[in-house]
């Protein structure tokens, strides 16, 4: 058998280097990952926070984003925010620039929790459960947050902003996986117990909204063909009143965020992004 000229050699080398290099720089692609969302995306209560994130945000650097992209080599760029709204992911928010820019078309998986502040889920249980407590003269707050009447334009706003947001991110980056991560259950299934103060009637009402944000996030992501991780399913278990909570009660043991993820929700929420997205 003749050796290969030494051209030849060197042609084999320099296709094996290019072909090397295209496969790195594909693999940076598909590593390109955006978190956006409100505070069960962010992680208020989880220190420490993202140096580079606005105090408001409340960006914890063990929030699911954070431990998904450490278990998959992934490259993040988390944009959570708490209290922000849809409108946040799509526009401006003051200083914050709208979540929707840090999407690009070498962005491969987008996650995004939001649409509870649209309706005032969260807001509106810690409202009412801290002026339970005030008459009830366990905390000494001089004035409580005030409560939000939900109505069904409410909720049909929220529906179409999370529609236009998943038409952005797919304009934006059509090779991207979309998926949705809606809320941990925080109630139990009926009543109430000492870590949520409120009423029945409160928190019927309270799961009656948690239910309408599940229902409406799962039919969106169904309609645009995103993928769903049902928090909500996942945790029925593991609401403020169980056994293993993986949501914070009112008050919150020191240094948390009264209704949202504590470590165990975030790491249950990691876990089941691994499992659910494919390798």
């Amino acid at each position: 058998m003749k050796p290969l000229r030494r051209s030849w050699v060197w042609g084999l080398v320099l296709l094996a280097g290019l072909q090397t290099a295209s496969l790195a720089q594909s693999a940076a692609a598909e590593a390109s990952y955006v978190a956006m969302g409100s505070s069960f995306a962010a992680g208020p209560g989880l220190k420490p926070y993202a140096a580079d994130a606005p105090k408001r945000c409340g960006r914890s650097t063990s929030n699911f984003a954070n431990q998904l992209a450490a278990r998959r080599g992934l490259s993040l760029t988390d944009v959570s925010c708490s209290a922000a709204t849809s409108e946040a992911v799509l526009q401006a928010w003051g200083d914050i620039p709208a979540q929707i820019d840090a999407v690009t078309p070498a962005t491969r998986l987008v996650t995004i929790t939001i649409g509870g502040n649209d309706v005032g889920y969260i807001g509106n249980l810690m409202a009412l459960s801290c002026n339970t407590l005030l008459v009830q003269g366990r905390v000494t707050t001089a004035q409580c947050p005030v409560s939000k009447a939900v109505t069904e334009a409410d909720f049909s706003a929220m529906d179409r902003s999370m529609r236009a947001i998943s038409a952005a991110i797919q304009a934006r980056a059509p090779k991207a996986r979309l998926v949705f991560v809606d809320y941990l259950t925080v109630l139990p299934p009926s009543g109430s117990c000492a870590a949520t103060p409120l009423t029945a009637a409160q928190a019927d009402q309270a799961r009656a909204v948690s239910a309408r944000v599940q229902a409406i996030t799962a039919e969106v992501a169904r309609d645009v063909g995103a993928l769903l991780v049902a928090a909500s399913r996942l945790s029925l278990a593991h609401d403020a009143c169980s056994a293993e909570p993986w949501v914070w009660g009112y008050p919150a043991a020191a240094g948390g965020m009264p209704y949202h993820p504590n470590a165990l929700g975030m790491a249950a929420l990691a876990t089941a992004l691994d499992q659910a997205l494919p390798r």
